[in-house]
């Protein structure tokens, strides 16, 4: 019994009620191809989700707001008339994340592509996160490489990430913040792919619970019940 086959017969032992446990008669080779696709849909749907206007801004999900005492401290600057300040700070931030977002693409569709079949059944295997945690597995350091230059000049046309670092750098003296996200633009590089794949892995439960919306031919063999 190969391992893939295993594994479905194990979660359809366990009583989960997940499309996998449907495609026994696949081959190996489909699933990993289902998987891929499921994967590669997810991403590509994420990125132009979130990589346009109001894609961190306006979505609670995923907009990044103020750290820790900074986020405490900016409700007390609001009493103070500094409402605006505060407001245009964390618009900066998500517009940062917005614009770095393209720069996710090809890496994403790239690993997705070279994806094992070793890796799909971890993926099945893993649960509601298991995508998450591959993706960040596989591309979280090198888009850190990519995106932290897009939000550091993004960030830098606003002359309020100086005085951000400034106030964050005295928030941790406090122990009021962590250390990382003293710095704005690695705070806003973090959040943004925190961002990223927490809508990759909403875009791949809805391809596992709707399969055949999706359109694809392979999805529907490999997730439909």
């Amino acid at each position: 019994m190969n391992l893939l086959r295993r594994d479905l017969i194990a979660l359809l032992g366990a009583g989960c009620a997940s499309p996998w446990a449907m495609a026994l008669n696949l081959s190996e080779g489909d699933a990993a191809s289902g998987v891929r696709a499921a994967l590669e849909r997810g991403a590509q749907a994420a990125i132009a989700n979130l990589g346009r206007t109001d894609g961190f801004l306006g979505n609670p999900q995923v907009r990044i707001e103020l750290p820790g005492a900074l986020k405490d401290a900016a409700r007390l600057l609001r009493t103070t008339g500094q409402g605006r300040r505060i407001d245009e700070l964390v618009t900066s931030m998500n517009r940062a994340a917005e614009q770095a977002m393209p720069e996710a693409r090809q890496l994403l569709v790239n690993t997705v592509r070279n994806i094992s079949v070793e890796d799909a059944v971890r993926i099945v295997r893993g649960g509601d996160n298991a995508v998450t945690r591959f993706f960040e597995d596989k591309t979280r350091s090198p888009l850190t490489d990519r995106f932290l230059p897009i939000v550091t000049k993004a960030t830098e046309r606003q002359s309020l990430s100086e005085k951000y670092n400034a106030v964050a750098g005295k928030a941790l003296g406090f122990g009021l913040i962590r250390k990382e996200d003293a710095n704005l633009q690695s705070y806003v590089t973090d959040k943004a792919l925190d961002g990223l794949y927490f809508m990759i892995g909403q875009e791949e439960k809805k391809i596992r619970q709707d399969p055949v919306g999706t359109g694809s031919a392979i999805l529907k063999k490999v997730f439909g019940g």
